[in-house]
């Protein structure tokens, strides 16, 4: 784990993600790997797409790879959309884009395989995380090399989280003080909570284009890299 470096944070070797924007999930729309979200959380369908690979009830799921399907839910439920099916007169899974995996037929069937126990939008089993509820970019200027990045980030998301997203840009960014406006910033709290305000709305109102400000943060070296 980090032994050096800013105050104690999470082991980032192993840090696992809790939030994803919805650009990162559009990433995953190929059927090798296929993420989906809903209702606020993150999913990663690719082991379902293997497991029932060839099957035609795929292809809605195919279909929707790397999109949000809260559309496809009752949201008190958090189970698929019903209806009154017109030719049963039940009450009917409601599937407009065609029936999918594990969905049952409209009429008994012998053939229909019932043996996955529960289906795949209920639990956690796929879930790698939660959907941001807004995003934001902000720049993030290493003093000791000029270089900057912008980086969209969840509202949701503490500095710590926002500095395992910078990583690729620089290893060793657990090893820098960050600030803003010259103030160290509580890398376990959100940008907000640190004083940085989303000010979209503010630009909305005044008619005005939000992304001609976007907040920098600044890295100051500690003179004392992170080592794993």
């Amino acid at each position: 784990m980090y032994s050096r470096g800013l105050v104690a944070g999470p082991d980032l070797e192993h840090f696992r993600r809790r939030y994803f924007t919805p650009w990162e999930v559009a990433q995953h729309n190929v059927p090798g790997d296929l993420w989906v979200s809903y209702l606020g959380a993150v999913y990663n369908l690719t082991s379902l797409v293997q497991q029932y690979k060839g099957d035609l009830l795929l292809k809605p799921i195919l279909e929707v790879g790397g999109q949000d399907i809260s559309h496809w839910f009752n949201p008190k439920t958090r189970d698929l959309r019903t209806h009154i099916d017109p030719v049963t007169g039940c009450l009917k899974y409601y599937t407009p884009q065609g029936r999918f995996v594990h969905v049952p037929p409209p009429l008994p069937r012998s053939d229909w395989a019932n043996d996955f126990k529960r289906p795949w939008w209920e639990g956690t089993r796929y879930q790698v995380g939660l959907l941001a509820t807004k995003t934001r970019l902000i720049r993030i200027i290493n003093t000791l090399t000029s270089q900057e990045q912008t980086l969209e980030v969840g509202t949701e998301e503490s500095l710590w989280e926002i500095l395992h997203r910078y990583l690729p840009h620089n290893a060793h960014a657990a090893s820098y003080t960050w600030k803003f406006d010259g103030v160290s910033l509580d890398m376990n709290k959100t940008l907000e909570q640190n004083g940085i305000h989303d000010e979209d709305l503010e630009f909305q109102q005044l008619s005005m284009d939000a992304d001609l400000y976007t907040p920098a943060l600044l890295l100051y070296f500690n003179d004392d890299l992170t080592e794993l």
